[in-house]
């Protein structure tokens, strides 16, 4: 089997974490890393092992023709410029979260992918998490009856620290409610099965990066917010994020009720974050209204997946199915560029309506408008 060569631009934390699971894939290897600073940049080339090329600009990368594949996981601002090029190959691409900034700008990177045969992948880690693949599957069984609401929890750590401090702003990662909580908005979507259309948030910038300073100013990004989003057809989701809550059991705690029973998907935080040092079991529940039990699963990972990033085992099962995907030359990606749209036009008025304290509608043509609360 020839082994598909990725090319990976932007090699710091989250590049790295793709690079770990190629690693761990049949007839993959990284040919090639690109990343500004040279720090990162080495680092991800002794990461890639023997003859890997390191580039420090991305022109550079992809005029050498090194690569089958890209993996595109630079800081949030640089997405969509980036995209543009990237879609002007003729290579699949799989896009880290989020698309881009704003919605509009994912706007753009559809209309100029319309005429593109290659593929392109949006990475949406935390549909592959282990025990929320578990809950799809009994959702598609039937087990909960008709979705009727989605609760997302995530109690976490703060940010982390990256290079030039560019996740400290929201004029550069469009906030946290696009940066971190587009995976939860596209979970919503997925398990409810319709298109979001109205968007309430409250949330705040109260305890986390207080003392830090860069130029002078103080990071704004939000690190606690309640937002509920209701659906097409009456459905409704809500999420609660707290980036101060290291000490909680379950980092991410996944819900969606029916009228026969409601189901949980348990997910901890990464070892290397933990008290103890040591990766913990995901659980799967299902509180059953007929038979008034609780039914629990644990679910069970492989430990060279887990250490293998931060995200349960969810990049490695991700890149699986990428994988598949570039191999067969055809098909349709999983997660496509209008999931990436809608989790950043979810995000997006979240964010405006933190700000505004109003309800955001985002009925007219996919442009957010604004009416009191």
């Amino acid at each position: 089997m020839t082994p598909i060569r990725y090319g990976i631009i932007g090699s710091g934390m989250m590049g790295q974490e793709h690079m770990r699971n190629i690693a761990l894939l049949d007839g993959a290897r990284v040919s090639a890393v690109c990343d500004p600073d040279e720090g990162m940049r080495m680092q991800a080339q002794a990461l890639a092992g023997q003859g890997a090329q390191a580039f420090g600009d991305h022109r550079a990368l992809l005029a050498a023709d090194l690569c089958d594949a890209y993996v595109l996981a630079a800081p949030n601002d640089l997405h969509a410029g980036l995209m543009r090029e990237l879609l002007a190959t003729d290579k699949p691409i799989l896009c880290e979260k989020p698309l881009a900034t704003t919605a509009a700008d994912c706007r753009a990177l559809m209309q100029a992918a319309e005429a593109r045969r290659a593929p392109v992948w949006v990475a949406m880690e935390y549909r592959y998490m282990p025990p929320v693949e578990r809950l799809r599957a009994a959702l598609a069984e039937g087990v909960a009856g008709t979705p009727r609401m989605v609760s997302i929890r995530e109690h976490r750590f703060p940010f982390l620290a990256k290079v030039g401090d560019w996740n400290r702003f929201n004029a550069r990662t469009g906030g946290t409610m696009v940066e971190k909580c587009c995976h939860f908005f596209d979970l919503m979507r997925l398990l409810l099965n319709a298109d979001p259309i109205r968007v309430y948030a409250s949330g705040g910038a109260d305890v986390n990066h207080k003392d830090e300073r860069y130029d002078g100013r103080t990071p704004d990004m939000v690190d606690h917010a309640f937002v509920t989003v209701d659906f097409a057809g009456g459905t409704r989701a809500m999420l609660e994020l707290c980036m101060f809550a290291e000490g909680s059991h379950w980092q991410e705690v996944v819900s969606v009720t029916g009228e026969k029973a409601r189901l949980d998907a348990c997910v901890p935080g990464p070892a290397r974050f933990a008290p103890d040092g040591q990766e913990r079991h995901s659980e799967f529940v299902i509180s059953d209204r007929v038979t008034k039990r609780e039914i629990r699963e644990v679910v069970d990972v492989d430990a060279r997946i887990l250490r293998a990033g931060d995200h349960h085992g969810s990049t490695y099962f991700q890149h699986v199915r990428f994988l598949d995907l570039v191999r067969a030359g055809r098909g349709t990606p999983e997660v496509s560029l209008a999931d990436g749209y809608w989790s950043v036009l979810v995000g997006e008025a979240a964010e405006q309506s933190i700000r505004t304290h109003q309800v955001i509608d985002l009925r007219t043509n996919g442009h957010s408008t604004a009416s009191a609360a």
